[in-house]
């Protein structure tokens, strides 16, 4: 018995002279989409004895209940966090959650959005990518699927985006050290590629000069987000600069690593009490990457981004979403919030 080879769309768009996403387009009603193209796609579909499947249905209607998430890397505990929170909003009203992973590459994210606009889902949520941001918009604006950037920071590009508020972190947490005496103040982690860790200099900065204390460019830090790192670094730091009494790091591991080489170092950090020079400790104050329960108690000051709130913000944006505002630029910016813990 010979079995009969089932059409797919693939071979729709081949014998169409399409791409897989034309022929979604067509069939799904959305986009703009030559009457021309619309005929010879159709005309394949007839040809082919292609099967217009149920989602094929939904789509017709304008409706097909998916979403799609694009995300840069599901083992950063900030994007991890974030898509459970986008994914819980999206469960609860009631739409499926089509889930991939760019890995940071921008021809295979590209393949990505593709791929999510032929399946004909609704919207599309980009978490954590790093560039073609403009392009992207318009790829899927052009196909009337709803794009949105869900970030740990800014970008120049005018994009539709949930994003924490960096500056207003950094400030938090400069502005509480200061408070509790502290005036000399270095920065250890992260990288100068990094438009969060820019953001949040830019705020730390801007607060030790709103209180008038210096500035020292030597006292900022570039380190790899390792314990053993941040160990040697602090160590190296204090070791050159003695008098600095307090220390904000990057994100958690930096703080724990940092916490470690206070220990070995005879200068073990003490949040509550003024670290001075002549009692050689020093304080820690960190951008936490983690939510707040997973935190470990030790005695640093946190400041939280609250990636799963940016997730269910990123969600309900994208079910929200106008045609119209699919080529707009908006931001919805998400403050963090202070954490004091005492070990």
């Amino acid at each position: 018995m010979t079995l009969l080879k089932r059409i797919t769309i693939n071979d729709v768009a081949q014998a169409a002279g399409v791409s897989v996403s034309t022929v979604s387009l067509v069939l799904s009603g959305k986009g703009r989409i030559s009457s021309a193209t619309g005929e010879r796609v159709n005309a394949a579909v007839e040809k082919l004895g292609f099967v217009r499947n149920q989602q094929a249905v939904a789509l017709r209607g304008g409706y097909s209940g998916g979403i799609g998430v694009i995300v840069h890397d599901l083992c950063h505990p900030f994007y991890a966090e974030l898509t459970a929170g986008l994914a819980e909003e999206l469960e609860q009203n009631g739409r499926t959650l089509t889930l991939l992973q760019d890995g940071g590459d921008a021809g295979r994210l590209q393949q990505c959005v593709d791929r999510l606009i032929a399946q004909g889902v609704d919207g599309i949520v980009i978490v954590g990518a790093s560039g073609g941001w403009v392009e992207l918009r318009e790829r899927a604006a052009q196909s009337g699927v709803a794009l949105l950037f869900a970030s740990g920071a800014s970008h120049p590009d005018e994009v539709a985006m949930v994003r924490p508020d960096n500056q207003q972190a950094a400030r938090l947490i400069t502005e509480h050290l200061i408070k509790k005496g502290h005036q000399r103040i270095a920065w250890l982690g992260g990288h100068s590629a990094s438009l969060t860790r820019a953001e949040r200099l830019g705020g730390f900065c801007a607060t030790l000069l709103q209180y008038g204390l210096p500035f020292h460019s030597q006292w900022i830090i570039e380190c790899e987000s390792t314990q053993r790192r941040a160990a040697e670094e602090v160590a190296n730091l204090l070791h050159r600069n003695p008098t600095i009494t307090a220390v904000v790091c990057h994100n958690s591991t930096i703080a724990m690593g940092a916490w470690f080489g206070l220990l070995r170092a005879g200068r073990q950090s003490g949040e509550d009490s003024f670290a001075s020079y002549y009692d050689h400790q020093v304080a820690l104050a960190a951008f936490a990457d983690v939510p707040e329960a997973r935190l470990d108690d030790v005695p640093v000051t946190w400041v939280t981004t609250p990636a799963r709130e940016i997730g269910r913000s990123a969600a309900q944006r994208i079910l929200h979403s106008q045609p119209e505002e699919r080529r707009t630029a908006s931001n919805v910016i998400v403050p963090s919030r202070l954490v004091r813990h005492q070990g």
